[in-house]
């Protein structure tokens, strides 16, 4: 297992930045271990809603849950307003942090995730797979040995 930490600034999107740092550190199977942070603008799929909701103000981020795989992810957030009201639900793009997004994220190097389509319901689902074998480094070749001259 492996640890990888990341701030996110004012703006930055959310969703895509986590799926940007796993795709570019080939994070084959991942989890989200804790996200503090805020944000200015959430998008997400309430529970049994086909479309987006969008949300606009100043929102704690509560509870920031995921897998990430090699194809996909599965982003599940909880955030609360300046009343404490808390509202969550499937992560998409277009959540912008407000001040910052402190975030850990836990590789399972002994695994690989990826989402397959389950007949149940049509969505791509998660498959947990053993990690393929680590390919052995290429040999180098023998280093070159070079005459020296004696010095008279």
């Amino acid at each position: 297992m492996k640890t990888h930490a990341l701030r996110l600034r004012p703006g930055d999107d959310l969703r895509q930045s986590i799926t940007a740092f796993a795709k570019t550190h080939n994070i084959r199977a991942g989890a989200m271990v804790t996200c503090v942070g805020s944000l200015t603008v959430a998008t997400l799929r309430l529970a049994n809603q086909e479309g987006p909701s969008v949300y606009r103000g100043r929102f704690e981020i509560v509870s920031l849950v995921s897998t990430l795989s090699v194809n996909g992810s599965h982003l599940h957030l909880a955030m609360s307003d300046s009343t404490g009201r808390t509202i969550g639900g499937h992560l998409l793009d277009g959540c912008r942090v407000y001040t910052t997004a402190e975030i850990v994220l836990s590789e399972l190097t002994e695994l690989e995730f990826r989402r397959e389509p389950d007949p149940t319901f049509g969505y791509q689902e998660l498959a947990v797979y053993p990690a393929a074998p680590a390919l052995p480094e290429p040999a180098l070749p023998p280093a070159k040995k070079t005459k020296t001259k004696a010095k008279k």
